[in-house]
């Protein structure tokens, strides 16, 4: 089994961005972690980018690729209908997965446009939710 987490905008600042919000563990501690994890289950590769159309592109070229996506799109989450329109494209199983519950926050990042098109939306675990979101796509 192959799975890709895709990190999108910011979070390549783990561990300096609001580490009360995120902790304190960076976006390699996240990387090593996922990867340990997933040992002699899965193939885990991973992708972190800062701009939208980056991220549509990677999830286009999991098609036929990879069984399943891990997915923060951090804040495109509240603003991208592209990024969703790419996940029911390539219908590759994607898993979306918020550090903080997004739901418990501000009021602008309530919503989220990836949730309808999602096999599994996991958040408020902190890192736990990249390894319970490798858990359920292991388990399809």
């Amino acid at each position: 089994m192959k799975i890709l987490v895709i990190n999108g905008p910011n979070l390549n600042l783990l561990g300096l961005r609001e580490p009360e919000i995120y902790g304190s563990g960076t976006l390699d501690d996240l990387e090593q972690l996922v990867k340990n994890h997933a040992a002699g289950r899965a193939q885990v590769d991973f992708y972190q980018s800062n701009h939208e159309g980056d991220i549509i592109d990677k999830i286009q070229s999991t098609r036929g690729v990879y069984d399943g996506i891990v997915l923060n799109a951090g804040g495109y989450t509240h603003t991208s209908i592209s990024i969703a329109d790419a996940i029911s494209a390539v219908r590759t199983p994607t898993v979306e997965v918020h550090i903080s519950d997004i739901t418990k926050r501000e009021p602008y990042r309530a919503h989220s446009y990836l949730t309808p098109v999602c096999a599994a939306t996991i958040m408020g675990r902190g890192f736990k939710g990249y390894t319970e979101a490798v858990d359920f796509l292991i388990s399809l």
